[in-house]
């Protein structure tokens, strides 16, 4: 693959130097996932060290587009304690930098098919700050139970079957 063609969050193999800052857990539980974008995130100083402290909250975060540009909304990073930032907004708006083929079809899933961009982790790669964005549609209540009742369902035949690997041995 050469430099210049970019790879999707899900295509890219995991590197041990990897450390995941935030997760969102309540997305894959809220929205059915269809696609996954890595993108970089602007910062400031001291927010990429409060970053590396692990103090980020996604929890109310979403990502929009506005013209050609992402940005993230109600990413909840605190300001670093040794810096001396008195004014900065945690909740402030952050540019996500994605390729440009990747912004257009964004554009055209999350206006066309009523999809949603949901940031589901932040992490670190080679030093940069990553965020990892879901594109999902929402899931219903009914559809949030019968995910919960398979989940339960797939539980249960699995301890089953290690009671009988224990029995035969």
């Amino acid at each position: 693959m050469s430099s210049r063609q970019g790879r999707q969050a899900s295509d890219r193999p995991e590197v041990p130097g990897d450390r995941t800052v935030a997760t969102n857990r309540r997305a894959r539980h809220d929205y059915a996932i269809e696609e996954t974008f890595e993108a970089g995130i602007v910062l400031t100083g001291p927010e990429v060290k409060s970053l590396r402290a692990g103090r980020a909250t996604l929890a109310d975060a979403y990502a929009r587009v506005v013209g050609e540009e992402v940005w993230v909304e109600n990413l909840h990073i605190p300001p670093y304690e040794m810096a001396d930032v008195r004014h900065q907004d945690p909740l402030r708006s952050r540019k996500l930098l994605l390729k440009r083929e990747q912004i257009r079809r964004l554009i055209g899933k999350t206006a066309e098919r009523g999809l949603t961009l949901v940031p589901l982790k932040i992490y670190f790669t080679r030093g940069l700050a990553k965020m990892e964005l879901g594109l999902g549609r929402g899931k219903r209540k009914y559809e949030k139970r019968e995910a919960i009742a398979e989940r339960e369902h797939r539980r249960e035949m699995e301890r089953g079957l290690a009671a009988r690997r224990r029995d035969r041995a």
